[in-house]
Order: C-alpha cells, then sequence, then structure tokens
C-alpha cells in the first residue's frame, strides 16, 4: 500500500490537528520506533474507526503518536477509570472522553447524535474492548455507523510489520453479524503483539458479535 501524503491537508477528509512541523516531529518519533503508517488517506470527514488487534498497553501509545503523525483528531473513550491527575489532561489533549462502562443506557444514541451535530468528526472505539482474548466483538460501534449513516474505517496495528495500516472504509449493510464477519477478516493474530490473544474467528457455535 502507499504511504498517504501528509504535506497538505485534503479538502475533504479527516478532522485536523497540528501542523505540518508537529505532524513531522511526530512522524520522527514513530520511525525512532521502528514504526510506519500506511494505507491511504480516507476522504470522508466523518466516521468511526476501530482499531485491531488490542493486546497490549502498547497498542495505545503507537496508535496516539500515529494519529499526531497523520494529523488526524480523534475522538476516543475508554473507561473512566483512566482518567485521574496526572494522566486526565493530557488523556483529554489526545481527544480522549471518560466513560462509566456500568452504565450502558444513551451511550450508542449520545454518539449518533454527535454524529448527527457535527461536519466533522471521527470516532475512535476498539472493538475488542479488552486487552485480553474477546471471542466476540462488543457491537457498540457498529450500532453508531448505521445509526449515524457513517462509514466504518478499520485501522490495523500490524506488530508483525510494525505498520499502522488504514484499510478501506466500510458501509454498513444492516446485516451485524456479516458486517462483522468481513471486518474480523482484515485482521490476523499474527499481526498482534501477544497473538494468542487475538481471536480471528468466533468460537464455533458462536455468533461474532456481542451487544454492549
Amino acid at each position: 500500500m502507499p504511504t498517504p501524503d501528509h504535506s497538505t491537508p485534503p479538502l475533504d477528509g479527516p478532522p485536523r490537528r497540528g501542523s505540518p512541523a508537529s505532524r513531522a516531529r511526530a512522524g520522527r518519533l514513530l520511525r525512532w520506533f521502528g514504526w510506519s503508517v500506511t494505507g491511504e488517506q480516507p476522504t470522508t470527514p466523518r466516521a468511526v474507526l476501530i482499531l485491531a488487534p488490542h493486546t497490549s498497553n502498547w497498542d495505545f501509545p503507537i496508535c496516539m503518536l500515529a494519529m499526531l503523525t497523520v494529523g488526524w483528531r480523534i475522538t476516543w473513550i475508554a473507561k473512566h477509570t483512566l482518567f485521574v491527575w496526572p494522566a486526565s489532561p493530557i488523556l483529554r489533549w489526545l481527544g480522549g472522553e471518560p466513560v462509566d462502562r456500568r452504565i450502558h443506557a444513551g451511550r450508542v444514541q449520545h454518539a449518533i447524535e454527535r454524529f448527527e451535530a457535527s461536519e466533522s468528526l471521527y470516532l475512535g472505539i476498539a472493538p475488542e474492548g479488552t486487552r485480553r482474548r474477546a471471542e466476540h466483538w462488543k457491537t457498540g460501534f457498529w450500532r453508531i455507523a448505521h445509526g449515524a449513516g457513517v462509514p466504518i474505517i478499520p485501522l490495523a496495528l500490524d506488530w508483525s510489520t510494525r505498520e499502522l495500516r488504514i484499510t478501506p472504509a466500510m458501509h454498513t449493510s444492516g446485516d451485524v453479524e456479516a458486517d462483522l464477519r468481513a471486518l474480523r477478516a482484515r485482521f490476523r493474530a499474527g499481526m498482534a503483539r501477544h497473538p494468542t490473544q487475538f481471536a480471528e474467528r468466533p468460537e464455533p457455535g458462536g455468533t461474532a458479535a456481542r451487544r454492549e
């Protein structure tokens, strides 16, 4: 895949942050760690981003550094217990928003309404919902994308090649099981930092999804 051109922002595309200088500094640091960003630059200004495989604490800093390198402004959600001093201001600056996972009511609808009120929004979610092995993906990200009528852009964090790959956007079909199977097919256990903790397929006789 060709490396995205980050020299000038697209007329239509991801919400942007930073300057050419800040993106260059982030890129140098990313390369120092041995990583790169590959894939086609999206053209849509609104999307749900999913990142997988997610098996390590290192996945988050690598992903954030990659997003600073491409200059995308990402809003992402994480459990509220992470947002404590002194980390909280940094996490919020990076686009983080705390959510109490014990409270499910209204979270999907709230996200849909945010998309409806925004001309430009990239919402990042880890569909596995945990670093431990997850046989079934949570469906909240799919329900948000489907309800808001925005595409899903899968980001593959490949530790085997040290690439964060931007893969082509996919619009929901209305069939959550079929869509999740198609999305999961883009990822392999060999990409994960801890391959045994990533389930490439649901358990036999199970479903691909787990309602959030």
